[in-house]
């Protein structure tokens, strides 16, 4: 049996909110039309030719293409080649509706929290996987990125510092042979990644000292990986998740930035 593919990450298909296609690109307001004509339609129905979907959008050929490649990569249409074939709406499978449910989540700052609270409930779940299923090569790529969220923090360096700490965490989840697991973890960082931009400490602690605590964690918990220290494992996600920051439901976003 051949698994799903994964669910959508942001990259692919970045929904909107309303009052906001001005800020959208030409192939997405296209991909977007495709997207409408197919759910007006039963899985399996024939939308058109390339040609005629390419004048309903009135677009270039260049465009239509990477519209194309979006909607196709959302799951919502395929392509036939041959006589009497075109673009056909499709059946979204369940792995990519639960890609997409996650991706359409309203953006405000309820929704990342919220996000945030799955991710930390997912995060031991991980942890198990990557203590039982890590290899000698999986180790090897914690530890690259671990350099690199040591490096941001040397620099204090938040922006990059958080970034680096979510490679970490994707590459955690990478080991996990829980293809659902993986999926829907790495949409919810997609999803909190989109709205923060750097690292912010908690409790008035000095930014040189919380960034480098967090480096600390972080390097412990992949060396207990390593030494498939379970009981360690666990006890520092836990500490992980509960002495991170997290934006409160009246914080700016651009500013609240919450701490992997």
């Amino acid at each position: 049996m051949v698994a799903d593919a994964p669910a959508l990450r942001r990259a692919d298909w970045e929904p909107r909110p309303a009052g906001r296609s001005s800020a959208q690109t030409r192939p997405e307001r296209a991909a977007e039309r495709i997207a409408a004509l197919a759910a007006a339609t039963e899985p399996g129905d024939r939308l058109g030719t390339k040609d005629e979907l390419r004048a309903e959008c009135g677009v270039s050929v260049g465009t239509f293409n990477e519209a194309l490649r979006l909607a196709q990569a959302r799951g919502v249409v395929t392509v036939r080649p041959g006589p009497g074939g075109g673009l056909f709406a499709s059946r979204q499978s369940p792995m990519v509706r639960l890609g997409n449910s996650v991706l359409a989540l309203d953006e405000d700052t309820a929704s990342v929290a919220d996000a945030i609270r799955l991710r930390d409930a997912l995060d031991p779940l991980l942890v198990e996987d990557a203590l039982q299923h890590a290899s000698r090569l999986d180790i090897t790529a914690m530890r690259v990125e671990l350099q690199q969220m040591h490096a941001a923090a040397e620099e204090l360096d938040g922006t990059a510092f958080i970034h680096a700490n979510w490679a970490l965490h994707a590459r955690i989840a990478a080991i996990s042979p829980n293809a659902m697991l993986r999926s829907f973890y790495t949409s919810l960082l997609d999803l909190i990644e989109s709205h923060v931009l750097s690292v912010q400490p908690v409790d008035g602690q000095p930014l040189p000292d919380y960034i480098r605590s967090r480096y600390e964690l972080h390097a412990a918990l992949v060396e207990a990986i390593t030494e498939k220290d379970s009981d360690r494992a666990l006890e520092l996600i836990h500490e992980h998740n509960t002495t991170m920051a997290t934006p409160s439901a009246d914080e700016d976003l651009s500013a609240a930035v919450p701490s992997g």
